[in-house]
């Protein structure tokens, strides 16, 4: 038997009558005529070949039949309705998994509380973290991998969009016993003798371009390459050296005690972007996302400028 000759109006029928045990309550109940209703069970008993009910002209009884097929009717009704809410949640961008890359400080400090605010309008939402070097981000979401993903500004890959959402001024971070502490703000100058421990290519690169043209004599160079920016920190907090970052990772910076100073003239900008394909759509539930942490982290960057421009350290 073709179960395309199954109709799922045949079947809410079916089940309707057996509930109300009235053809004219079931027409009521489904919005059709009583005929259109009865019209619909004799399709049904047609194509399955028994009688699913008998009538009388009191009464609309279950047959032996029908009592054991309304069981799988039920089942198959049932499956329905999950799936058309499925869909509707899908649809209405209220469920999904997203998958979101992001390097370690945007993953691990500032991503997680992005995700519960998100989760409370969205609870079936699932969003999932992957921590993505910055140089892999764009490559992976290019190929499929992540739906999302949200760094630093970054280019040359085709088919990936990049959505500015707040800039970033690169700026020195170290102990507050640290002599440069002492300053408001520093020029490059003043970094020339000091240690400098640069975390990962990505941030070597970013402070090698920064000073490409500057002379010889005052260029500045890390005495030290980690390949994270944790351990940078970490250095930085012991007084060991300094380290230069964008202010965002200020989020893993201030617990260790850093406190942050701007380097000028001239001083550079980090843009952060959030990422995604130009060519795969989408899943609903990832646009949805991208959509509520722009605004997010707009937001949390606005508040966490104003909270690292409190004064902490007396100017030089």
């Amino acid at each position: 038997m073709a179960l395309t000759r199954f109709t799922l109006r045949q079947f809410e029928a079916f089940s309707s009558v057996a509930e109300m045990r009235s053809f004219a309550a079931a027409s009521e109940q489904m919005g059709l005529s009583s005929s259109a209703v009865s019209q619909l069970v004799a399709e049904l008993e047609s194509t399955i070949g028994f009688r699913v009910f008998d009538r009388s002209t009191r009464r609309v009884e279950l047959s032996s039949a029908g009592r054991d097929f309304l069981g799988s009717v039920k089942s198959v009704l049932r499956h329905v309705h999950m799936a058309e809410s499925a869909a509707s949640d899908v649809r209405n961008r209220a469920s999904g998994v997203v998958r979101i890359g992001a390097p370690l400080v945007l993953a691990g400090a500032i991503l997680p509380s992005a995700i519960k605010a998100f989760s409370e309008d969205r609870p079936k939402v699932v969003i999932r973290i992957r921590d993505t070097p910055v140089d892999d981000l764009l490559d992976r979401v290019a190929s499929g991998d992540l739906d999302l993903a949200v760094g630093p500004d970054r280019s040359g890959i085709e088919h990936v969009e990049a959505i500015p959402v707040f800039d970033s001024p690169w700026v020195l971070w170290c102990s507050p016993a640290h002599p440069l502490a002492q300053c408001k703000s520093l020029k490059w100058a003043d970094l020339r003798n000091a240690h400098i421990v640069s975390a990962g290519r990505d941030h070597e690169r970013s402070v090698a371009q920064m000073r490409l043209n500057a002379p010889e004599g005052s260029r500045i160079l890390p005495v030290d390459v980690v390949d994270n920016v944790s351990t940078a920190l970490g250095i930085a907090a012991q007084g060991l050296a300094a380290t230069l970052a964008p202010a965002y990772i200020s989020a893993m910076a201030a617990p260790l005690g850093l406190v942050m100073r701007r380097v000028k003239d001239p001083e550079a900008i980090r843009q952060v972007c959030i990422y995604r394909s130009t060519v795969r759509a989408a899943p609903p539930a990832a646009e949805a996302f991208a959509e509520f942490l722009k605004e997010w982290l707009q937001q949390w960057q606005a508040d966490e400028a104003r909270r690292m421009r409190a004064p902490r350290a007396t100017g030089r």
